[in-house]
């Protein structure tokens, strides 16, 4: 018996080692932060920083998407990639939140976050995951219903969320007012738990992976890769306690990501950016792999799920934030952002028309991404 379980420590322990450097490195920042961070003026000693703590929460985040990958397999369609995007996302409004606690106020910060997130994952990650899976499957199949159910919530919360604040006159450019926040958190958090409710219960088959008759190329069930699936309170447990040092670590960051920006003159929009690529990068690879395992269902369900969760829940958080604090938030977007978001979701209600995907369709979502990473510096 202990010399089974000794091989089976090993391969936990290996498997788990990002979550020990994730410890270990929220162990030397709070220890010796004060110190490291009290002064960024040297470049070389602020890129290592930066790339130390950035590193660090990338693998934790991998670390999340693994044991959420792993309680997809346990617990099935939806509930897996549902778990997946909302631990992702609740990361994101973790992050958001200490950017917008740490340093100087900045009102855009949070809406270009959340515009980051959706350009991302509605183009950078759709387009990415059509086009290598049609490279490698020529057409794909998916559930008409579950895209349109997406995309169907996704519009209003996005319009109303985003958008309508840059029109309304009753507070200066695009904040919102008191009674224009307390609205948009109640229906934000209304809208995206009806979809949960219709998700998870009454449609749960319209975010499972259709049966292509006669398909050679459909994945086995069992068929799970190098995933290593153990038990499922083992990925219960382990899920929150590898979230838990990108949450403590999040304020550091934001520290850090405050002081690139300014002292570069960056665009601020750049800032935005580069947080939802932290919190966004597991779950593209997650994506792209099944993708290219021909499960686009789960593909679309990571996409789509992860717009949809961060503006049912980002836009609540921040505008909670400002209410409770004070701090001014610019939620509505400007002009060319608007029109930018707008072409996207027409051509993701035009594409999804089809129920089969192909190359044409990737690209044109890549084409509006590069667009965006564009619009940052122009």
């Amino acid at each position: 018996m202990n010399t089974s379980s000794k091989p089976a420590a090993i391969g936990i322990l290996r498997s788990e080692i990002g979550l020990l450097g994730g410890a270990m490195t929220v162990a030397c920042l709070a220890i010796f932060g004060g110190d490291w961070l009290v002064d960024l003026s040297d470049p070389l000693w602020y890129g290592f920083l930066f790339l130390w703590v950035f590193a660090v929460m990338l693998w934790l985040a991998f670390g999340v998407v693994r044991h959420a990958d792993s309680l997809a397999v346990l617990l099935g369609e939806p509930y897996g990639t549902l778990i997946l995007t909302v631990s992702v996302i609740s990361i994101e409004v973790v992050m958001i939140s200490a950017v917008m606690l740490t340093g100087e106020n900045n009102p855009t910060l949070a809406r270009d976050t959340l515009f980051s997130v959706l350009m991302i994952a509605l183009n950078g990650i759709t387009g990415l995951t059509l086009l290598v899976g049609a490279l490698r499957h020529r057409e794909q199949v998916y559930n008409l219903k579950g895209a349109g159910a997406y995309l169907g919530v996704i519009i209003p919360l996005a319009g109303l969320g985003i958008i309508l604040p840059r029109y309304t006159t009753s507070a200066p450019g695009g904040q919102v007012s008191p009674l224009m926040a307390v609205y948009l958190i109640i229906m934000s958090i209304a809208l995206y738990g009806v979809f949960l409710a219709i998700q998870t219960l009454r449609h749960r088959s319209y975010f499972e992976q259709p049966r292509a008759t006669g398909s050679e190329n459909e994945p086995a069930a069992n068929d799970h890769g190098d995933l290593v699936v153990r038990s499922l309170g083992y990925h219960l447990l382990l899920l929150p306690l590898t979230m838990l040092p990108i949450v403590l670590l999040s304020k550091k960051m934001a520290m850090l990501v405050d002081h690139g920006v300014s002292t570069l003159s960056a665009p601020q929009a750049l800032g935005g950016f580069l947080v939802a690529i932290l919190v966004l990068s597991p779950e593209g690879m997650a994506a792209v792999k099944a993708a290219l395992a021909n499960q686009l269902q789960r593909t679309m369900n990571i996409a789509l799920g992860s717009a949809l969760s961060t503006i049912g829940l980002t836009i609540p958080a921040i505008l909670a934030i400002s209410l409770f604090t004070g701090k001014t938030v610019e939620l509505g977007l400007e002009n060319a952002e608007a029109y930018l978001l707008l072409i996207t979701l027409l051509v993701s209600v035009v594409n999804i028309q089809s129920e089969r995907t192909n190359v044409l369709q990737g690209v044109v979502h890549l084409v509006l991404f590069l667009t965006y990473v564009v619009l940052i510096f122009d």
